[in-house]
């Protein structure tokens, strides 16, 4: 199903903010040595290695070159990208996904260099790892051999499981997308309330794999709901269908979805805890907002459902009109007000690497939306 084109001055406003972040990035690019984390008065603080985030500023650049088609980003992307290699092994994180989707995969599907491709491969050997038959689950944190956290799940996972998806169809092998679906199942049976909000955490005990319980790192509490997470699982839910065609995972998108939507302040930026006690007055997480907004028109084209692209353009058009960092001479990021760890106080109202990413990513879905199929592959089996 096509979707309809969005009124012309969306379309302007659009355009507008690619070109901004294209500005932006062509400016500070040249100057980015490691990785882009979150900022501090407004500049890139860095992460040599790439944290859990190195994958988003090789994607920003991969987007960026969508956009303008000045080889210029590509250079830039392929150098950023390179400097991931070492973590292809890196069995410590579940985070691979993040960090090797839209740089590597994303790299091999726009250059065709098969170096690309296999080092995704490998990386999505070092995730599969991680995987706990017994609980049926992937393990988010914790070096393999560390007994704590050894069954903490979190919802965030459910969108590294794309390169496991992303590994059966390159080798054939079935076993990445097996693991992958088991994940979504365990998610799929144990996160989602009735009302359809999520907690951040599930814990299992890690030696025969039964339930425990909600719990919670970044959000308000274990019975909150804390908005990027929200985001994480709408998205990684719908991709999940997606890769598979199982229509329960478009269920399941659909109730993460439906309460999302709900849950929006009619400035349309979430707040950081869709549950905390000051909402809907708090603190907002503007990369929330661009997460959202990626999984929901991805949804309304799994769903054939208009109202889930219209709340996605008021989403991107709100990010535009009250998030960039325009105002500010200094500022080397594209989106202001985003929050990564409210309860820490760790990173309130800063810039981080995956707001500009989704931003950028769910904008070029609206105006380039064959370039973005080619980045990052939006077909459905």
């Amino acid at each position: 199903m096509t979707a309809a084109q969005p009124p012309v001055p969306t379309l302007r406003t659009f355009r507008a903010v690619a070109d901004y972040a294209v500005d932006r990035l062509r400016a500070v690019a040249p100057t980015v040595t490691a990785f882009p984390v979150g900022t501090k008065f407004e500049k890139w603080v860095y992460s040599q290695n790439g944290d859990w985030v190195g994958g988003f500023w090789p994607g920003t650049l991969w987007m960026a070159w969508l956009h303008s088609e000045d080889d210029a980003f590509r250079t830039w992307a392929l150098a950023s990208a390179e400097k991931l290699a070492p973590r292809r092994y890196d069995t410590g994180t579940h985070d691979l996904g993040f960090l090797f989707y839209p740089s590597w995969v994303t790299a091999w599907r726009l250059t065709g260099d098969a170096k690309w491709r296999d080092g995704a491969l490998r990386a999505a050997d070092s995730l599969i790892q991680r995987y706990n038959p017994r609980g049926r689950f992937i393990r988010a944190w914790g070096a393999l051999n560390e007994e704590r956290n050894a069954g903490r799940v979190i919802i965030d996972t459910m969108m590294n499981l794309d390169l496991l998806a992303f590994a059966s169809g390159a080798t054939g092998d079935g076993k990445y997308l097996d693991i992958a679906v088991e994940h979504a199942r365990t998610t799929q049976r144990v996160f989602p309330r009735p009302d359809g909000s999520t907690p951040h955490v599930y814990d299992f005990d890690p030696a025969d794999g039964a339930a425990i319980g909600p719990n919670t790192v970044q959000g308000y509490s274990p019975t909150s709901c804390w908005s990027r997470g929200q985001a994480w699982g709408l998205y990684g839910f719908t991709t999940m269908y997606r890769r598979t065609g199982n229509r329960e995972f478009l269920a399941t998108a659909r109730r993460l979805a439906d309460f999302a939507v709900g849950a929006l302040t009619p400035d349309h930026v979430p707040v950081w805890d869709y549950g905390a006690p000051q909402q809907p007055y708090d603190i907002k997480d503007a990369s929330a907002g661009a997460i959202t907004a990626c999984g929901l028109l991805d949804l309304a084209a799994a769903t054939g459902r208009p109202a889930y692209r219209e709340v996605a353009l008021r989403l991107l058009t709100a990010l535009a009109e009250t998030c960039l960092t325009r105002n500010s001479a200094r500022a080397e990021a594209i989106v202001a007000r985003c929050t990564r760890n409210r309860p820490s106080e760790d990173g309130v109202e800063i810039s981080l690497p995956y707001a500009d990413y989704y931003l950028l990513e769910g904008i070029l879905r609206v105006l380039r939306p064959k370039e973005v199929d080619r980045a990052i592959d939006l077909s459905t089996v």
